[in-house]
């Protein structure tokens, strides 16, 4: 009997003392379920992971105006990865672009955008790349950048003028839908970082918030609601189904980087927080900059079967017949679920960058039809010569691009203007400190001769 009592009285102390441990199981799985959310919401996997690789093992070569930026392993290893770092260690790359050993990460990492993230935010991100990401023991290439931009240390400079660590605080004057949007747009999924213009450090110009800026490549348009530079003649419905599916209703459809963020981070976003960054981008001070020329065609252009056939239609009309037609039709007026072309958003740009960028790499949404990479196809004046031809009888015939253009753009952008100024200022600070010396030591043997 006694031992029966004993057994009983066991089993219920096994069974409350098991309660708090499968509570606090449950919550750290909540928290890491939290991150991996959030992680999404940051789209942290479209710059860490490689093509073909493991997931954020890095290993990605972005192209910036200063060089190729490789992006680093954030799994949980050891060796290669986070694995060593503590949650203070993460908040200060995450917040401040500061590793654990105190080196400096290049911009090319948003946490002039991620400072916004709160702190129950962090710790939820903390556990899941602790806790739900596969380690990976792979270390990938260093970023090599040109002299002096390879000493990280010049990064506290630009760290101490541009950044911040202040995480995103609440505004009463606003709704809740609208605060979260806010936090979204201006942290975890850092909009700026693409559609706002960079000054000549290339730091976000905050007096031009998301008025449009080149990438070095594709072009991030204005986001802002003016009617005829940004988005203010879209409804939020347009805008939710754009952000949604990589497509609206107003003939828009996502290419790029855009295309990247719409299939990896928000596309899996809930309803609710489309609606809120919805909220908040038909909110923010319109933006007048980068609004196309306006010269659009009064109707799709009608091309004669017999000018192909014999060669006397123009070059651009030849070309499309060749390349663009089966798909797009004849008049470009697209089928099944393929975009029309006439009066496309991407033909109704301020540069042609983004056209030429489809042609030359091709469109490949997660889902959906692709379009094939013409790279290896058309040559840098052919390029040039069919957007042009597009613009002008399907866009805003006031845009126009050239074969410099073209070959610039498929050569991974222009070089930032940056790189001259730096290596010609260390030039100038060589010369001046060989000056000095030699002029002190003309005064000293002066001295010595008298």
């Amino acid at each position: 009997m006694k031992k029966l009592l004993s057994l009983s009285i066991a089993t219920a102390l096994g069974g409350i003392l098991s309660l708090p441990a499968s509570a606090a199981d449950n919550a750290g799985q909540a928290l890491v379920k939290q991150g991996e959310y959030l992680a999404v919401a940051g789209d942290c996997a479209a710059c860490h992971t490689a093509p073909g690789g493991k997931p954020f093992a890095g290993g990605l070569a972005i192209d910036t105006p200063i060089g190729k930026i490789i992006s680093t392993n954030i799994t949980p290893s050891d060796p290669a990865g986070i694995g060593q770092y503590s949650l203070t260690d993460f908040e200060r790359a995450v917040r401040q672009g500061i590793r654990r050993d105190g080196a400096r990460l290049y911009p090319a990492m948003p946490y002039t955008s991620y400072a916004a993230i709160t702190d129950s935010d962090m710790k939820a991100l903390y556990a899941y790349f602790m806790q739900g990401v596969t380690p990976v023991d792979l270390s990938p290439q260093k970023t090599a950048l040109p002299f002096p931009f390879n000493i990280r240390l010049s990064m506290a400079v630009w760290d101490s003028l541009y950044a911040g660590a202040t995480p995103f605080v609440t505004d009463a004057g606003h709704s809740a839908e609208w605060n979260r949007g806010a936090y979204l747009a201006e942290g975890l999924a850092h909009c700026s970082a693409c559609h706002t213009p960079r000054n000549f450090l290339m730091a976000e110009q905050s007096g031009k918030a998301l008025a449009g800026a080149s990438l070095g490549t594709w072009f991030a348009p204005n986001i802002t609601p003016d009617k005829k530079a940004g988005i203010g003649q879209w409804s939020a419905g347009d805008i939710a189904d754009y952000l949604q599916t990589g497509r609206s209703p107003t003939g828009s459809q996502a290419g790029g980087p855009m295309l990247e963020a719409i299939d990896k981070s928000f596309s899996k976003l809930s309803t609710a927080d489309i609606h809120a960054i919805v909220t908040y981008l038909q909110d923010v001070k319109p933006q007048s900059a980068n609004a196309p020329p306006g010269q659009l065609p009064a109707a799709a252009p009608l091309v004669s079967d017999v000018g192909l056939m014999n060669g006397s239609a123009p070059q651009g009309a030849q070309l499309y017949a060749a390349h663009c037609s089966t798909c797009h039709q004849v008049s470009g007026q697209g089928s099944h679920g393929l975009p029309a072309l006439y009066n496309n958003a991407a033909l109704r740009r301020p540069v042609a960058d983004n056209a030429v960028m489809a042609i030359l790499d091709g469109l490949t949404p997660a889902s959906g039809q692709a379009m094939p990479a013409f790279r290896t196809v058309m040559n840098d004046q052919q390029v040039a010569t069919l957007v042009n031809y597009l613009f002008k009888n399907d866009g805003d015939a006031g845009v126009r691009t050239t074969p410099e253009r073209v070959k610039t753009l498929r050569d991974g952008g222009a070089v930032s203007p940056l790189l001259a100024i730096a290596k010609g200022g260390i030039i100038a600070l060589i010369v001046v400190v060989i000056l000095l010396v030699i002029g002190g030591g003309i005064v000293k043997s002066r001295r010595r001769q008298r």
